[in-house]
């Protein structure tokens, strides 16, 4: 059975405390991960059923099963003739497969069949059975704005794996080399862990946190990228409702309320926000973005939104927007350069100083 591993340093809690994800936790069949006072979600690995779920709703693919990897089930998937998935065949469950993978097969395999027929007497239905759904609809129905002909079907199938005859006592000392030890070994470590009814906390190791700054693409959005470019483009780019796509979006910046205080940009995790070396602006790039939501978590007057719709040409021509343009001034102050969109002669440091001398000298109204 697959067990949950967590890769701290992609993980989007890790950027910033005041991180909200806990998609890994309301997705969990069983209850085995927790998201609690710790920022890192904590894992009862004896109640991991190794289903996968997880997987495929995180946002920077920090979580991934120890012997099931989605990218390398695409491309052997991609290459065989069978069109049927099914978590009697080459999944631990469909729900291990995320929406956008799901929309990448259909694209480069024009149809896909759904193996439905245990959904309804597996004991982990309660959210999984949920989540494959939801992934149909949501595919099916971008599928659909992009014009595209892919069909995604459900199907009772109750695919049944063939027979293998056991193997004689020579055929087994042949098979036995280092690297079928290896992972002798490597079961025996996790059945270890398994045995261990108990939550097991996550922190971040000094490689974890050298990692933290480095903008990566997940590997599920470089194959989207992929199908995409291989798909015909619509007779027209559609606007779809934002509240159907799961795994991007179109941001608005409100110029009122922002601060420039650069955290937007410095924890998105992919790079779909950035500035230049003068942090003159914030640039967004919907393609990249991979709706994590820590933007705006991290936006204490709340000036970052998601936009109502998406434009599906930006799966086709991404382009970069401009959600906002600084003047970069010299502060009165403390000589230091910064950005404001406002008239302000101090930086937001010294402001921020000056408003509390004045409360702690009684001093309500500028001299």
């Amino acid at each position: 059975m697959s067990l949950i591993n967590l890769d701290a340093g992609k993980c989007v809690r890790s950027l910033s405390r005041e991180s909200e994800c806990n998609k890994c936790e309301v997705i969990c069949p069983t209850a085995a991960i927790v998201v609690g006072v710790n920022p890192l979600p904590a894992i009862n690995f004896s109640a991991c059923v190794g289903c996968g779920a997880c997987h495929a709703v995180c946002p920077n693919e920090a979580l991934f099963l120890d012997d099931f990897d989605s990218t390398n089930f695409f491309f052997d998937f991609i290459e065989d003739k069978e069109n049927l998935i099914s978590c009697r065949k080459n999944v631990p469950c469909i729900a291990a497969l995320s929406v956008e993978h799901l929309i990448s097969t259909a694209v480069l395999k024009k149809e896909i069949v759904f193996d439905m027929g245990y959904c309804d007497s597996c004991e982990i239905q309660s959210t999984c059975q949920a989540a494959i759904l939801k992934n149909y609809e949501e595919a099916t129905y971008i599928l659909d704005a992009m014009e595209n002909e892919a069909v995604i079907k459900l199907e009772n199938v109750c695919y049944e794996a063939p027979q293998v005859e056991g193997a004689n006592r020579r055929d087994f000392f042949r098979s036995i080399n280092l690297s079928t030890l290896a992972k002798t070994k490597h079961g025996f470590e996790q059945e270890v862990k398994k045995a261990t009814d108990e939550l097991v906390e996550h922190t971040l190791q000094k490689t974890d946190i050298a990692l933290l700054k480095q903008k990566k693409i997940p590997q599920r959005r470089k194959i989207f990228f992929t199908a995409i470019k291989r798909a015909q483009k619509p007779s027209q780019f559609h606007v779809i409702d934002a509240r159907e796509v799961s795994f991007t979006s179109q941001k608005l910046l409100h110029e009122e309320l922002c601060t420039a205080c650069q955290m937007c940009y410095r924890v998105c995790p992919t790079g779909a926000l950035t500035s230049d070396i003068k942090n003159s602006k914030i640039d967004f790039d919907p393609f990249l973005c991979i709706k994590c939501h820590i933007c705006h978590d991290v936006c204490e007057p709340n000036a970052i939104t998601l936009s109502s719709s998406y434009n599906v040409k930006e799966f086709f021509e991404p382009a970069v927007q401009n959600l906002m343009r600084f003047n970069v001034r010299k502060c009165e102050e403390c000589d230091m350069i910064f950005s404001t969109n406002s008239n302000d002669t101090l930086c937001y440091r010294c402001k921020i100083e000056e408003e509390e001398a004045r409360e702690l000298w009684g001093i309500t109204e500028e001299l």
